[in-house]
């Protein structure tokens, strides 16, 4: 193999032992995570806001958004359940790039993984104690969400993961929602498979165990645009997909059909300056028809404390170094405007 095992990481039992959750953020994790179930299956009429940075770079930038974004809820919440995302790991087109805090926890070091583990438990923790949120992740490792099953409150699945057999059958393990990404060429069937398998019981290898699930009963789908053969981005919010989508969920049998609607990467073409405005689309959308009103329980967005983004080593606090971002002024009135429309 052409490898070298330079050393073995800590099980996910050893770093719950080193850094247990206590009692008051389990109880967050708990009602959080019946809260989202209950939005989902239409028992609260609540509009599910998963916003955040688009990567999770630093522990001081991320926590300040955090400690705005509790303000503006406590504003808010009577109309929408706020999920902070916290990406951790970066899945990159290339190869190249910043990949996320579990491989940098210090994004100008070299990559040390046990120690992102610690500083990404640390942080989600610090969260749960502070500020009574539990966050997004990106499901991108399926073996790593062991690290952090108490106390991530709900994952994605992402565009270019989304296809995969061991992706699909972890989400059917995960008593949290995970959200299943249309794939980067736009198939909603695909989409609406994912959704099918991790919603179904299965049995397969993890971590060394032959494991039995029972199905994931709050799996989803999300739609995020997609590309064309030419690489170029072809949105996928539009009143006539939602539709679409809705007529699909229908004709099969599914539990809890549900619809979030990302509005950066390709709905935007990752013009983040647009996300105000697909957020506004969507949700005139549903205005109009009272099908995908039921539909869509949600929206992603991608945001930060500064406007767009930054290369690695300007050192702009709370400036994404990966996609570019809404930064906070204009976030928190969009938070508002959605509140004051759904």
């Amino acid at each position: 193999m052409n490898m070298v095992f330079s050393k073995q990481l800590p099980s996910p039992e050893d770093i719950k032992k080193q850094m247990p959750t206590d009692e008051y953020a389990g109880s967050v994790f708990c009602a959080r995570n019946n809260t989202v179930k209950d939005i989902l299956s239409g028992k609260d009429d609540r509009f599910i806001l998963i916003i955040g940075p688009c990567s999770a770079d630093s522990k001081d930038p991320v926590m300040e958004y955090i400690s705005r974004l509790y303000e503006v809820y406590s504003e808010v919440k009577d109309k929408l359940f706020i999920i902070p995302r916290v990406y951790t790991a970066k899945p990159r087109t290339t190869g190249s790039g910043y990949m996320g805090m579990l491989h940098q926890p210090e994004a100008y070091a070299p990559s040390d993984i046990s120690r992102g583990i610690i500083t990404i438990r640390e942080l989600l923790l610090d969260i749960a104690r502070e500020f009574d949120f539990t966050c997004a992740d990106e499901m991108l490792y399926p073996e790593n969400y062991e690290y952090f099953s108490d106390l991530v409150g709900y994952v994605a699945v992402g565009a270019r993961s989304v296809e995969d057999q061991k992706h699909r059958l972890v989400a059917s393990g995960l008593d949290i929602p995970a959200g299943m990404k249309n794939p980067t060429g736009g198939s909603i069937a695909s989409m609406l498979n994912a959704v099918k398998a991790a919603q179904m019981p299965h049995t397969f290898g993890y971590r060394g165990w032959e494991v039995s699930t029972a199905g994931n009963r709050y799996a989803h789908a999300i739609l995020r645009g997609c590309t064309d053969s030419s690489g170029n981005s072809v949105p996928n919010f539009g009143k006539d997909t939602l539709s679409e989508v809705y007529e699909m969920y229908m004709s099969r049998s599914f539990a809890n059909p549900s619809l979030i609607v990302d509005v950066n990467h390709a709905n935007s073409g990752k013009d983040y300056l647009k996300q105000p405005a697909i957020a506004m689309d969507v949700l005139a959308s549903g205005k109009k028809d009272p099908d995908i009103k039921k539909l869509v329980k949600g929206l992603m967005i991608e945001s930060y404390l500064e406007d767009g983004n930054q290369k690695i080593g300007e050192n702009i606090f709370g400036k994404s170094i990966t996609d570019p971002c809404l930064g906070w002024d204009k976030s928190r009135d969009l938070i508002f405007r959605i509140a004051d429309n759904i």
